[in-house]
């Protein structure tokens, strides 16, 4: 009698921790579009430390803990949705051309991580070397709903039906289920017609408007309103907002997301300034910022 009482004292025990586990995960998870939030995307995945937009270098970012997984996201010249930043496969790849004008056959024979290997010795793995350029389709697989995604929609203007390409691969594993956390998925762009088609298609995932200032203005309260009516937040460089930028796109109601920062210093100032995230090549770097 004895010994049962101890087993069903340790089984009580062990039921509650997960039960206390799980819900401060999903108090965690809650908070992703709060406006109080401050969330470490991966940009790119870990990719001070990995191949840029890899599984590896996504694993990594995942195993250290990060807010969101960014991935760029690009369609070959046979309608295929791949994670690639550059429009052209040169600088991370062994290969040389437009991803647009390459089928996907073409871009899997390419070596994406020999690069990284040769630019950072410090880092290098022979494992990286022949890693492939992932399908959006593969990451999802690979992940599932084990992570928060933060996806860009790249040249959407020359890759017609990438939205609704997009959208189909979300709704096929799952991602945009009601029972997942609000902000689960984000999108952003530089495009506003892009965000756009999306808010038409589903008008119940957060889109983050991207912009591209080259000089440190703060938009009007006009230019802020207009965003508001598809978008919850924006995505700036960090160089270009300070404390009054972000002060005043919070006043009209959207999130800040900024890029790219790799130091804790600069981090821990946009946070006080009162920034929602930041995006960064160097979770390891920022990490006590959560």
């Amino acid at each position: 009698m004895k010994k049962l009482l101890i087993v069903l004292v340790v089984v009580m025990i062990c039921a509650a921790v997960y039960i206390l586990k799980d819900t401060s995960k999903n108090d965690q998870h809650s908070a992703l579009l709060d406006e109080n939030s401050f969330l470490l995307i991966a940009h790119r995945g870990a990719s001070a430390i990995a191949p840029e937009h890899t599984l590896a270098s996504y694993q990594m970012a995942i195993d250290m803990d990060e807010d969101f997984i960014e991935i760029d996201l690009q369609m070959t010249k046979d309608g295929v949705l791949v994670a690639f930043h550059d429009d052209i496969v040169d600088r991370t790849t062994d290969g040389s051309g437009k991803v647009a004008e390459m089928d996907l056959a073409d871009i899997k024979k390419l070596d994406a991580g020999s690069w990284f290997n040769a630019e950072k010795p410090d880092r290098a793995k022979d494992e990286y070397v022949g890693i492939q350029v992932p399908t959006l389709e593969e990451i999802f697989t690979a992940f599932g709903d084990s992570t928060n995604y933060y996806i860009e929609t790249k040249q959407p203007d020359k890759s017609e039906g990438m939205e609704e390409d997009l959208l189909e691969l979300l709704y096929q594993y799952g991602l945009l289920e009601e029972s997942l956390p609000k902000g689960h998925v984000i999108i952003q762009s530089f495009s506003a017609d892009s965000l756009k088609t999306i808010h038409e298609l589903d008008d119940d995932i957060p889109l983050i408007q991207l912009t591209d200032n080259l000089e440190q203005e703060i938009p009007s309260p006009e230019t802020f309103k207009l965003y508001r009516e598809y978008a919850v937040g924006i995505g700036v460089s960090h160089k270009n907002a300070d404390d009054a930028y972000i002060a005043a796109a919070r006043r009209a109601g959207l999130l800040v997301h900024l890029f790219t920062v790799d130091r804790l210093a600069e981090g821990e100032k946009l946070k006080s300034w009162g920034a929602n995230g930041i995006f960064t090549n160097d979770i390891e770097a920022v990490s006590s910022l959560k």
